[in-house]
């Protein structure tokens, strides 16, 4: 009987403790679930462990194949670029391995699934018809990962009753999250429900929450709630299980119609075609590496 190639997750990584712990318990939950398979998983960024130890731990376990799977909501840099540059690497590292590499998370139903339970957690029984939704992205330097977030915004909209869901960035992208409140109290809001479009617990969650706090306590005459982030739900082991079959079957349905690295879209004409650099995100724990060297990927994203 052939082993099944082995699951690889890959995460974005964060300053909080408490955010990478929550990784670190939801790879754990993954291999209790799925005793047949070697599951490991490290960050790209920011936490223990890295990218590269996990590999070397499966390695270590006589791992030849693995399937990669980013623990990731969009297909931002860090999944275009700054993960499979990781584990390109680590083929080097590593003679003899092979991989294939999954797509992100979202915007999947059974996660609109869980929005719509953190949401109703926040209501507590409060008519959705009165209420608009904010939900609110990481934001990105690559409007394909910003239109992933209003993508999702809209499919959390059809068909559930809500007076509407508008869509911010906590950062690198407008609207921040107090212009994105403005907006949904100019459309008429009097009872808005702030929604963090994040898996775990981590700084910026804990910003958009700060914000949101800010906010309202400046615009009494708003209801304002905040709800709480997806978190390691069934649904979501549920899906990245989805993810990894997918990768070994090489059914991976990229989209690349709107991908900033191979269409001159307006205003990143200079990104098209630029060699690929692994990069750092600047706005997890303050620190200011750019955000110009995205660079041009060539969507290979099997191996």
């Amino acid at each position: 009987m052939t082993t099944p190639p082995a699951l690889l997750i890959a995460g974005h990584g964060t300053r909080d403790d408490a955010g990478a712990e929550a990784f670190r318990d939801f790879v754990r939950e993954l291999g209790r679930r799925h005793p047949e398979l070697p599951v490991a998983g490290g960050f790209i960024e920011l936490s223990p462990p890295p990218l590269g130890d996990a590999v070397a731990e499966l390695v270590g376990r006589g791992v030849r194949r693995f399937a990669a799977v980013p623990l990731m909501l969009v297909s931002a840099g860090h999944a275009k670029g700054d993960i499979p540059a990781a584990l390109a690497r680590e083929k080097e590292r590593h003679p003899g391995i092979s991989y294939t590499y999954g797509r992100p998370l979202g915007p999947h139903p059974s996660l609109l699934n869980v929005l719509e339970r953190r949401l109703d957690e926040a209501l507590d029984g409060a008519d959705r018809s009165e209420v608009t939704v904010l939900l609110v992205g990481r934001g990105s330097t690559d409007p394909d990962a910003n239109a992933e977030v209003h993508k999702a915004a809209r499919l959390l909209w059809e068909g559930r009753g809500y007076a509407g869901v508008e869509t911010a960035f906590v950062s690198l992208a407008a609207p921040d999250v107090p212009s994105g409140l403005e907006r949904c109290a100019r459309l008429g809001a009097r009872r808005i429900v702030v929604l963090p479009y994040f898996l775990f617990t981590g700084i910026l969650p804990d910003r958009v929450r700060r914000q949101t706090e800010e906010w309202a306590a400046a615009h009494p005459e708003t209801e304002v709630r905040a709800a709480d982030v997806i978190g390691p739900e069934p649904e979501l082991l549920d899906l990245v299980m989805e993810r990894y079959e997918e990768a070994v079957r090489g059914d991976l349905r990229m989209n690349c119609d709107s991908c900033v690295y191979r269409i001159a879209l307006p205003g990143f004409e200079d990104k098209v075609g630029l060699p690929q650099q692994p990069h750092f995100h600047p706005d997890d724990d303050g620190h200011h590496h750019g955000h110009h060297h995205h660079g041009g990927h060539s969507h290979s994203h099997a191996h």
